[in-house]
């Protein structure tokens, strides 16, 4: 087969060359499409159950909120893992599911369930909600919201975390590829009702009663409509409070005859709801950020610009003086995943070239071998594209281009031996060789092609193939191990692949179109070269048949000492990565308060900006976000 598969492409070198033309837009499409990220997302398959209750402490949160609904929780299938974490406040029940199970099913299946766990924990307790569909590498595009030099008196925390909410989040809310913004830090603003127990007690009236009144007397309520003189009128009872006045205006209740109001019993104004985490930076005191979460499963590269073009949209609709600027991009790191992984691919692409031009003593052979690597490494980003591979630092910097050329090599040195060190013999099917001239015609130097390949193809076909089944375990792998390694795998089996087709097809076909026709021989660098190493080899092979027993058994001796050193070497789960940013933990006593932390963090951070002049800007984020 692979015979007559040669035979076909040197002699149809048109076609072949149309179809390579097809694979090199192909390629160069998918490559286009493809998804790059940093390293490939190993989250598994979780839903996450968030219930935010302020008024309750870890032991009350346990009791009152994560046994129950947890309960509720644990007659779901296909669940693997079930754990939680009750704190202040805060409890985060976590459902991994397993790996085949649709996420979005997942989550249906789980909202069916907390209609259950709401009747145990009604909403006094607190509110039970589903963390969005994201996971950890989702944190794509982290920004500050600051008030800019010289509105220092302008805006205060509260209108920062206004701005946030009500003008940021609700312009990036929609856009294609985010699965929700994240606030932190800053003040959420509220209407307080400041209760005077004394007076409360002089009106006679209770705290139930002010409760009632409030919840009563704040909605807006429709009384379908009316008809007079042909005209249909819409009647609508407006009760949506919408100012201080207004809350201090309510009736609670009467008392002989007089109605007791609102701001009779308390004080209305401006207040702000208890806060869990806050943000500073450059030492300069508060600011308050937000955090784009990434949908699951999308394109990194498509949705981070989506993020950007958004971004400078709001960024012209915010009031003069505020200032919203990045501190976490996650395009930077991809960008310079993607440099790493491109140089040090060119690299050694130029480095192959160079060895196969030196020991081939033969530019042209050199150069039909060296274009084998962008060929299949095309090949490998279609096939990316097709079985859904992105690219990162572990699926494309594995890449052996020395793998690669493999078969090339082997049958292009072979073609070289028959074409320019042999004399010239008759190929049948493409006529009659003139033993007497040294220039081939054109079916003369098919046929010598067609002989050379087809003998060495089988022998070069067998160590591809013993090389690709080598990376087939790695297709079983599960769970993490999958994850991060199959992506790795897939793309060398491809490119593998990939030169695999090309050396029997590509390869034949340009050597026969590409090659010097030329037989007359010339003593080339490669030859010395090659002469100098068989010199120093040919002793060295022909002592070690002599003595073949004191060799095998020092190299079991080396095996055994080579494992010894191998289990005293350290390890790491992915190759190291320069970031660019650092991550630094401030660890502080239990029981800090919040106001504590953001000082001690302002200090931290001018030592920081003063200690290290090439550090741009330090934030820091303190306790937790609007989503855990």
């Amino acid at each position: 087969m692979f015979e007559r598969l040669i035979l076909f492409s040197i002699g149809n070198k048109t076609l072949v060359g149309a179809l390579t033309v097809l694979l090199v837009v192909w390629g160069g499409y998918s490559l286009s499409k493809l998804p790059f990220d940093s390293t490939p997302d190993i989250t598994n398959n979780q839903v996450q159950v968030i219930t935010v209750s302020p008024s309750l402490g870890a032991q009350e949160v346990e009791q009152m909120i994560t046994v129950p609904v947890e309960a509720s929780l644990a007659n779901i299938p296909k669940v693997l893992e079930r754990r939680s974490i009750s704190r202040s406040g805060l409890s985060v029940i976590t459902l991994v599911f397993e790996e085949g199970v649709d996420v979005y099913l997942a989550r249906q299946q789980v909202g069916q369930c907390l209609r259950e766990a709401e009747d145990v924990v009604s909403k006094e307790i607190g509110s039970i909600g589903l963390a969005p569909v994201t996971t950890g590498l989702g944190e794509i595009y982290h920004y500050t919201l600051r008030v800019g030099d010289g509105y220092e008196g302008v805006y205060g925390l509260a209108d920062l975390r206004g701005i946030q909410d009500w003008i940021v989040r609700k312009r990036l809310a929609g856009t294609e590829g985010l699965a929700d913004v994240s606030g932190w830090g800053g003040h959420v603003k509220q209407y307080e009702v400041a209760v005077d127990p004394d007076r409360l007690n002089a009106m006679g009236v209770s705290l139930r009663d002010v409760y009632g009144a409030l919840a009563a007397n704040n909605g807006n309520t429709g009384g379908s409509y009316i008809e007079r003189n042909g005209m249909q009128y819409f009647i609508r009872g407006l009760g949506l409070i919408g100012t201080l006045d207004e809350v201090g205006s309510i009736a609670v209740t009467g008392v002989t005859g007089a109605p007791v109001l609102i701001r009779d019993v308390a004080t209305v104004r401006y207040g702000t709801a208890m806060r869990y985490g806050a943000v500073t930076r450059n030492g300069r005191g508060e600011v308050v950020a937000g955090i784009t979460l990434m949908l699951k499963g999308e394109n990194f590269q498509k949705v981070i610009r989506n993020v950007k073009e958004r971004i400078e949209d709001v960024k012209r609709s915010l009031p003069e003086g505020i200032v919203l600027e990045p501190f976490i991009d996650r395009s930077e790191l991809v960008g310079r995943v993607t440099g790493t992984v491109a140089r040090n691919l060119t690299e050694g692409g130029i480095i192959v070239v160079l060895i196969l031009v030196l020991f081939l003593g033969n530019f042209r052979a050199g150069m039909v071998v060296a274009s084998v690597i962008p060929l299949a490494m095309l090949f490998a980003f279609g096939m990316m594209y097709v079985f859904g591979v992105g690219g990162n630092l572990m699926s494309l910097g594995a890449i052996d281009f020395g793998l690669i050329v493999d078969g090339a090599v082997i049958i292009v040195e072979a073609v070289c031996h028959y074409v320019y060190r042999r004399g010239p013999t008759a190929i049948g099917g493409f006529g009659a060789e003139d033993s007497g001239g040294t220039i081939l015609s054109r079916s003369q130097m098919d046929g010598k092609v067609f002989r050379a390949a087809s003998g060495i193809r089988n022998s070069a076909a067998f160590g591809e193939i013993i090389i690709m089944i080598v990376y087939l375990p790695l297709f079983s792998l599960g769970g993490i191990e999958g994850k991060m390694f199959r992506p790795m795998a897939m793309t060398v089996f491809f490119a593998i692949l990939g030169a695999f087709v090309l050396s029997l097809t590509y390869v034949p076909m340009m050597s026969a179109l590409c090659l010097q026709r030329n037989t007359t021989y010339k003593t080339t660098l490669s030859d010395r070269v090659m002469e100098k190493l068989y010199g120093w080899y040919r002793p060295i092979i022909t002592g070690c048949l002599r003595r073949g027993w004191s060799l095998l058994c020092g190299t079991v001796v080396c095996f055994l000492l080579s494992l010894v050193l191998f289990a005293r070497l350290g390890g790491e789960f992915i190759p190291s990565l320069e970031e660019g940013d650092f991550a630094a933990e401030l660890s502080m006593g239990q029981g800090t308060s919040l106001g504590s932390m953001v000082k001690i963090s302002s200090r931290a951070e001018k030592i920081l900006l003063d200690s290290f002049p090439e550090v741009r800007q330090v934030v820091t984020r303190i306790g937790s976000a609007e989503i855990p």
